[in-house]
């Protein structure tokens, strides 16, 4: 199901918050959980099971882990200290089991193909797997594994206490408002919400003004932006001037849509008397590589470097070791978006700017550039590392990183594209989009206060979201196919 369609904005929604708020408090999390399965199930409810056989394996291996698997008193564990031989083959199995849901579902494919690719490239053909079995990819996996994986480790680690009620940690794991494309939610940061949270009125009000604002960001801004980039990622051949204007497009889109989607699970967290951490923070508004992930896809990016970079041993091993770990936490980052080389290219190249900042240091690579230079420079790279993300694939990328600086000449009829893309009204929307990105303050910081003037632009452009929305067909966000 879909944020941004009727069934959700007018059925599903309002359904779910007069059973959540009808229920006594006590029965609020079953009524929450079971409405989560019934949104995640909406497509296909075959992919209910494997999101459930995660989270049991991960609530057994809790139990585990606290050492009430016999229905003995919960013990949270020390901060430091040593774990016993049970209790690391606890954390063992949670993570084995998330990272082979995730791998099979996500990989099987990606993994016969390319094995396929290799050996045709190599000319041996009769070596090729026969495989008749394609994997559907389940919605979400990549988030609520993450997810539901970090319970294991931080009760592990000693940062949360483990939970004896299973209906609470399956409503961690399902809650609808973040299941498909996150934020992912580490336990330790909404553990104690989920024990006691307080509901009211003004949290209820800013939550809406979030959903209002993320779907506006949704219809009115990505969508657009995205016939843009649709029309010139697709078209096969562009001049570098559509090229580049395609490149604009797509960063807009996917970060309007992706922010967006974020801003709306936010404020439905909200509605629930649940608190998310930012996701997003002016990203186009770094000064750096280093800069732009401390801004995108926050709970991701911190995900990875509490999760990942730092139990390899982060920048405490040496300068090489640093430059690895950068660079294999940014490969395996890129491979979790997608499982395709396009990603690992896309990772890649990110690896490598983090690294040769690292390595000469943010003062010298950007002190003697002006701010508005800096932050040109780093939208300049990212931009260009979105081409990897926006084409169909590898060769494709590099065909129109090609046009982008005049290597590939377009063909004749290229020119009818500017008939296309230069309509005032998708000019109008990318450049109203570059303004909001680079000029405006966050959803966060901006609905700290609610005063009539703002709740009047909040009704407006809910209006206006609402109203674009009957004229669009099926509009799924960039980020629920990983």
């Amino acid at each position: 199901m879909v944020f941004s369609s009727h069934l959700f904005v007018y059925y599903f929604l309002p359904l779910a918050l007069a059973v959540y708020y009808l229920l006594p408090r006590r029965a609020r999390h079953l009524g929450l959980t079971l409405s989560s399965y019934a949104f995640y199930g909406w497509a296909n409810p075959a992919f209910v099971l494997i999101m459930l056989a995660s989270t049991v394996v991960d609530y057994l291996c809790g139990l585990a882990l606290a050492g009430g698997l016999g229905g003995g008193p919960l013990e949270r564990l020390p901060a430091a200290g040593p774990r016993s031989r049970a209790q690391k083959l606890a954390v063992a199995v949670s993570v084995v089991t998330n990272l082979s849901l995730l791998g099979f579902f996500k990989y099987f494919n990606f993994g016969v193909d390319s094995y396929n690719g290799l050996v045709e490239w190599l000319g041996l053909g009769g070596l090729a797997a026969d495989s008749v079995i394609r994997v559907a990819l389940p919605l979400g996996i990549s988030f609520y594994t993450f997810q539901s994986m970090s319970y294991t480790i931080d009760v592990y680690r000693g940062d949360a206490r483990a939970l004896r009620n299973f209906v609470d940690f399956a409503c961690y794991v399902s809650m609808f408002p973040q299941l498909v494309a996150g934020p992912i939610v580490r336990f330790s940061e909404i553990a104690d919400q989920l024990r006691e949270r307080r509901h009211d009125l003004g949290k209820f009000a800013r939550g809406v003004a979030f959903v209002s604002l993320g779907l506006t960001k949704k219809v009115l801004l990505a969508n657009p932006c995205g016939k843009v980039a649709d029309t010139l990622f697709e078209a096969g051949s562009v001049a570098a001037a559509e090229a580049w204007y395609g490149v604009v497009a797509y960063s807009m889109q996917i970060y309007f849509d992706f922010s967006g989607y974020s801003d709306i699970a936010i404020g439905l967290g909200l509605m629930l008397g649940f608190t998310f951490a930012k996701n997003f923070d002016s990203p186009y508004r770094a000064e750096s590589i280093t800069d732009f992930w401390r801004r995108w896809h926050i709970s991701l990016s911190s995900w990875l470097r509490d999760y990942l970079y730092k139990p390899l041993g982060g920048n405490r091993r040496g300068r090489t070791r640093t430059y690895v770990n950068l660079a294999l936490v940014m490969l395996l980052g890129g491979l979790w978006h997608g499982a395709a080389w396009k990603f690992v290219a896309w990772g890649g190249l990110h690896g490598a700017l983090l690294a040769a900042e690292r390595a000469r240091g943010k003062e010298s690579l950007y002190q003697s550039l002006p701010r508005a230079a800096r932050i040109a420079l780093t939208f300049l790279l990212v931009g260009v590392s979105w081409v990897f993300f926006r084409s169909a694939d590898l060769p494709s990328a590099l065909r129109y990183l090609g046009a982008m600086v005049g290597a590939v000449g377009p063909e004749p009829q290229a020119a009818l594209l500017t008939g296309l893309v230069y309509q005032p009204y998708y000019v109008a929307t990318v450049g109203l989009a570059a303004l909001i990105a680079f000029a405006a303050p966050q959803t966060w910081d901006w609905t700290r206060e609610l005063g009539p003037g703002k709740v009047a632009l909040i009704v407006l452009a809910l209006w206006l979201s609402l109203v674009a929305l009957n004229t669009q067909a099926f509009n799924p966000f960039i980020y629920f196919i990983f």
